[in-house]
């Protein structure tokens, strides 16, 4: 430990540090120098380390004495200049120097008030300088009208009735000014008579330091405001990638919903989308890409595009989620996805769908009951090595199903399940269509515009239609065996059902002409068992024939002498449009549509 640091605490010591000032004071008016001439002209280097150390004791009021640390200018001798040069500089101790000088010397901002009104007893010169000259003796709130409006004056009083020192950070004073990190601290004057409580409470003082970080705020607000660009760009980016309008199916109504992050909250990869597969059937996907920002968002339009690229081919929810799997592996290996994909198909009454790692979807029924989709539930996309593997769950008329991310149910310091049981009482108790029951979901789930991650909702009903509007949705199937028959069979059930249904005598036509071609390249590449079904909704007609065997049609250019080879070709010309896929149980299905002229 350096006792010299510590020395003028010791009793006693003030009066010898006193006592040696004069007496150096002296030596210097005779000319004697501050140190002996051998040792200030070093005429015997053995001379000052064999020195009694009483000869010169420390003294905390000289500066650069040399206690054998190196710490003076001269190469590995120990002092300073002045010592070389005998001349003794002398530093006033801290007892030698009033308030005053320490206050009027520190750059920072200093105010000095007393009693309970304030009243200004000193400012430094910093403070002249920052706010001009003031009235010792008046009040703060008129004599300071800066501390009011830097908003100071209820801290003064919080300082003096508490008896603790107080700090606010990064005060601004009105119209743009300079920024303060201000410190009050209670001050006790002395008492000059008196014993009432009152006088001692008069004698009560608080220091007020202004420290002036103006630069530093600056900067932070730089810093901020370069935050919320990278912000704004990165959600500007998320809201562009997601579908700016959702497709909407003949037998659904779809409404979804994304809230990015609070402010504090960094922009993640939440996604949805809606993709209309033909024949009736709609493609739902939802996913989450764990990560933030622009990359996050980069990534979560990758795999949005793949998603809809993949749905083209008409894959089940499984194989779809394997391509992404491998997909979002060679995209960022670093980052993972969660993700649902389904497909409603009306025939059925079945919502299909395989989940990598994502949350369970809900499904209401039309008496209110509220179910899980149950496993398979495989791990998120991107870490590979996993078979994933599809489910169903019914989804009937007057049925609402709800997917989300885990920002809608994920709280800190609560088990998942907990939100997610939150969302199904809240889910059972939604009514009204699907727009509303996502605010009112968000509402019930506490998601608001400082919510501390993003969310994604996605809503779907299957109206329960009746009257009028029941007239406009038909379903009509026809089970063949196969033979010379079937093509007249099928030709004389489509004329009987499309003209029972009231369309016009062209598109009755076109739809007996797309059946017969279906059936005939059924009967000639496919194996029994055979259907034909047809389908009306209110926007289009659906002809579908399905079969045993998996190899799907193509188009191909026929040859003038061919027989054979312009059934696909025929019904692509037709139709509104036209396509095929796999079927679950094995086989295929083969469809096109025409759309209803408008009613």
């Amino acid at each position: 430990m350096n006792f010299t640091r510590w020395s003028a605490r010791f009793p006693g010591t003030q009066r010898r540090a006193a006592a040696r000032t004069e007496h150096a004071a002296a030596q210097a008016k005779r000319g004697e120098g501050a140190v002996p001439a051998a040792r200030g002209g070093r005429a015997d280097p053995g001379a000052e380390r064999s020195a009694p150390a009483d000869d010169h004791p420390a003294d905390p009021t000289v500066s650069g004495t040399g206690t054998g640390t190196g710490t003076g200018t001269g190469p590995g001798t120990g002092t300073t200049p002045a010592q070389r040069t005998g001349v003794l500089t002398a530093v006033p101790s801290l007892d030698e120097l009033s308030a005053r000088e320490v206050l009027g010397r520190l750059p920072a901002l200093v105010a000095l008030v007393h009693g309970p009104e304030h009243r200004v007893a000193y400012v430094n010169d910093a403070y002249t300088a920052g706010f001009g000259a003031r009235t010792p003796g008046a009040p703060a709130h008129e004599a300071l009208p800066e501390l009011g409006e830097l908003g100071l004056l209820p801290l003064l009083d919080q300082v003096q009735r508490s008896g603790k020192p107080r700090t606010a950070k990064n005060r601004t004073a009105p119209g743009g000014g300079s920024s303060y990190t201000v410190t009050c601290t209670p001050v006790e004057f002395p008492k000059t008579g008196g014993t009432a409580p009152e006088a001692e409470a008069h004698h009560a003082g608080v220091l007020i330091h202004l420290a002036d970080v103006t630069d530093h705020a600056e900067a932070v607000e730089r810093l901020r405001a370069s935050e919320r660009r990278q912000r704004e760009a990165a959600v500007t980016l998320q809201r562009s990638l997601l579908p700016q309008e959702l497709e909407q199916p003949d037998d659904l109504r779809i409404a979804a919903t994304y809230q990015p992050g609070g402010t504090e909250a960094a922009v993640g990869g939440d996604w949805y989308d809606v993709i209309t597969l033909g024949a009736g059937r709609t493609a739902l996907v939802i996913g989450d890409v764990m990560g933030r920002g622009v990359r996050a968002a980069a990534v979560m339009g990758q795999l949005r595009t793949a998603v809809r690229a993949y749905a083209r081919l008409d894959l089940p929810p499984h194989e779809v989620l394997q391509l992404l799997d491998g997909l979002a592996a060679e995209i960022d290996a670093s980052q993972i996805a969660t993700c649902v994909y389904a497909v409603h198909d009306p025939n059925e009454g079945l919502l299909a769908y395989a989940s990598a790692g994502h949350l369970p979807i809900l499904v209401r029924d039309e008496h209110g009951t509220v179910r899980r989709a149950a496993d398979p539930t495989g791990p998120p996309l991107g870490t590979g090595g996993w078979l994933h593997t599809s489910g169903t769950i019914a989804l009937g008329p007057g049925s609402t199903a709800v997917l989300y991310t885990d920002g809608l149910v994920e709280r800190r310091g609560e088990d998942i399940d907990e939100g997610v049981a939150a969302l199904e009482r809240a889910l059972a108790g939604a009514q009204g269509t699907p727009t509303v029951i996502c605010d009112r979901l968000m509402r019930a789930l506490g998601v608001d515009a400082d919510h501390d991650d993003d969310v994604a909702v996605m809503v779907l009903q299957q109206p329960a239609r009746s009257g009028a509007d029941a007239e406009l949705f038909h379903n009509a199937a026809l089970e063949l065996l196969g033979g010379i028959e079937a093509a007249p069979r099928a030709r004389a059930f489509a004329q009987g059902v499309l003209a029972s249904w009231r369309f016009p005598v062209e598109l009755c036509d076109l739809g007996v002409l797309a059946a017969s071609e279906l059936v005939a390249n059924s009967l000639q590449h496919g194996t029994p068992p055979m259907r034909l079904r047809l389908r009306r909704t209110d926007r289009r007609l659906i002809i579908e024939v399905t079969d045993g065997d998996d190899h799907l049609p193509r188009r191909r250019r026929a040859e003038p002498a061919d027989e054979t080879g312009r059934g696909i070709s025929i019904v692509a010309t037709i139709a509104s449009s036209w396509g095929s896929r796999r079927t679950p149980g094995g086989g295929k299905a083969v469809w096109c549509e025409f759309a209803l002229p408008d009613r």
